[in-house]
């Protein structure tokens, strides 16, 4: 014992720390479209292979509303800036995330996710992973439909065909928020409540730009299979050219890009935009990939 007691003083002497290992930068997830944030087979799934793979990490999995139904629900019918001001809410009243944040999104949760670091810095999100988010939106989107939800995506599909730009739709129906139209770029820019906010469609909110530039890593996971997003490049902020619905180009040859509205030109400079592409389609992946791919982002 005498020797330890020794021991510490000449060890603080050379600068050298005692102290535990510093903890894991929490991570906070927000799920897709008919999604819950504690599904044992989604988000649920997620959380518990990241508090085993890093332990002790803090993972809060987003929930909008006061169980899994209303969270589930509120991932089609409650207005999305509505749900990022409850989440910026959330952040900011959850201790444990004062000193910064990880963020991760999987589908529709990482536009959504995007929104939060560009209107609410505080806390800080130090990195943000996108799997599968459609940053520039999609268009006739609905091929298939999530989980047990098939007669919600019948009715949604009909009432964006009728009218997605409408003000009533656009309040009350989450994918109409992010729906683009290249064939109707003029009624998408004038009308989304969302999307075209995030994207400085409409002008340049400086604070918006400045906050996204503030991440270390903004990290974009594409479907190379996906048949579930139209089209698939907007995963890596890529959409149509526009005027027609055929030929894609990547973020760098966008408007967006050039005249660099959100920062990412400086940012792609920077090196801290990160495409990644995995085979499979919408949202599959395998643990393996999540390990070697994902994990380092996180710790």
């Amino acid at each position: 014992m005498a020797a330890l007691t020794v021991a510490v003083p000449v060890l603080a002497l050379l600068g050298l720390c005692l102290s535990p290992a510093a903890a894991a930068t929490p991570l906070v997830i927000w799920h897709g479209m008919g999604d819950s944030c504690c599904n044992p087979v989604s988000m649920g799934y997620i959380q518990k292979l990241v508090e085993k793979k890093i332990p002790g990490i803090y993972v809060l999995s987003l929930k909008i509303g006061s169980n899994m139904i209303q969270d589930m629900e509120n991932s089609f019918f409650m207005n999305v800036n509505d749900q990022v001001r409850e989440v910026c809410s959330q952040l900011a009243t959850d201790p444990r995330l004062q000193g910064g944040y990880n963020a991760m999104g999987f589908s529709q949760g990482g536009q959504f996710l995007r929104a939060v670091a560009q209107r609410c810095p505080v806390p800080p999100m130090l990195n943000l992973i996108s799997v599968g988010g459609q940053h520039q939106g999609r268009v006739y989107g609905f091929p298939r439909c999530p989980g047990e939800s098939s007669h919600v995506c019948d009715w949604i599909r009909k009432t964006l065909d009728l009218g997605a730009y409408t003000k009533a739709v656009q309040e009350h129906l989450v994918q109409a928020e992010y729906w683009h139209d290249p064939l109707k770029e003029e009624d998408y820019r004038k009308n989304s409540i969302f999307l075209a906010d995030i994207n400085q469609e409409r002008g340049i909110n400086q604070t918006y730009k400045k906050n996204l530039m503030a991440l270390k890593k903004f990290v974009m996971v594409k479907f190379l299979n996906d048949t579930m997003v139209d089209p698939p490049i907007s995963e890596w902020f890529g959409f149509y050219k526009s005027g027609q619905a055929k030929e894609t180009i990547p973020l760098q040859e966008t408007s967006l890009y050039k005249e660099d509205r959100l920062g990412l030109q400086e940012m792609d400079k920077a090196g801290k935009l990160v495409f990644l592409g995995v085979k499979g389609d919408h949202l599959h992946f395998s643990e393996e990939w999540f390990d070697s791919t994902i994990l380092p982002f996180l710790q």
